[in-house]
């Protein structure tokens, strides 16, 4: 007699993003069950304008300052007062400007904000689940619109944190969250993963890329992880909720939480 409204659901979990941005808590809701809540607060971002517009290379100052205080401190804390059970800090590029030790410090910092309310983020989120896989050998895709100095960042963020980076680049597709397809994703993966890498890390929280994990998995016969893949698994997990539950995006969700 009732239609669905929302309300009756198990979990819900806010996700902080870039103010013009809708990549990822599109990506979020595509991946989560239905009951599961995503709510979003948007923090101001200097590298994308009015409709999400964002030149062809994100500048690296406005990537840093979107992991300082006070704007993402503020949104957090505004969103922690939300009955939400995690946050998830969906932004991937201003980890590889800081570092691994930046932020955790900045999680750190955000988790008192949230009043002790548990707070994620992706590039730790992706160190967790290729842990968890048992990965040590990966290859390292970021959006167009990465220039090579914050590819290479990013490189050097997986291999502080322990792993070998076996092949990085940003992925040679138009620079621009609309032009994104996942078979053209897809086909640009396949023929650039090296055999040598035990994992796939595709970089980028406004990347177009959870629809193509499956299909990639069963190309390339080995785990693919995306930004807000790991984001929500790592959220769910820090939630206290079970994330075997979702199917079709990765092999990272048939592992016991």
């Amino acid at each position: 007699m009732w239609r669905p409204d929302g309300w009756d659901v198990q979990v819900r979990l806010g996700v902080l993003t870039p103010h013009a941005d809708v990549g990822p808590e599109s990506e979020l809701r595509a991946m989560a069950p239905p009951d599961v809540g995503i709510h979003a607060a948007r923090v101001p971002f200097g590298g994308i304008r009015q409709g999400g517009v964002m030149d062809p290379t994100i500048p690296l100052a406005p990537v840093r300052a979107f992991a300082d205080p006070p704007d993402v401190d503020d949104a957090t804390e505004q969103l922690a007062t939300a009955p939400v059970a995690a946050i998830a800090f969906g932004f991937t590029s201003s980890a590889y400007v800081i570092g691994a030790d930046g932020e955790a410090a900045m999680l750190k910092r955000l988790t008192a904000r949230a009043h002790g309310l548990p707070v994620v983020a992706t590039c730790a989120a992706a160190v967790d689940a290729l842990r968890t896989l048992g990965a040590t050998r990966i290859c390292l895709i970021d959006p167009p619109w990465f220039d090579t100095e914050l590819d290479d960042l990013g490189r050097a963020y997986y291999q502080d944190t322990g792993f070998d980076v076996v092949f990085s680049a940003p992925c040679a597709l138009p620079s621009g969250q609309k032009l994104i397809r996942p078979g053209d994703l897809h086909d640009w993966a396949a023929e650039h993963v090296p055999e040598s890498a035990e994992a796939v890390v595709i970089g980028g929280n406004g990347f177009r890329a959870v629809g193509a994990i499956e299909s990639l998995e069963t190309t390339l016969g080995r785990p693919v992880l995306t930004a807000n893949q790991v984001l929500l698994w790592s959220a769910l997990r820090a939630a206290r909720t079970d994330t075997t539950q979702i199917t079709g995006y990765g092999r990272l969700f048939t592992l016991d939480a």
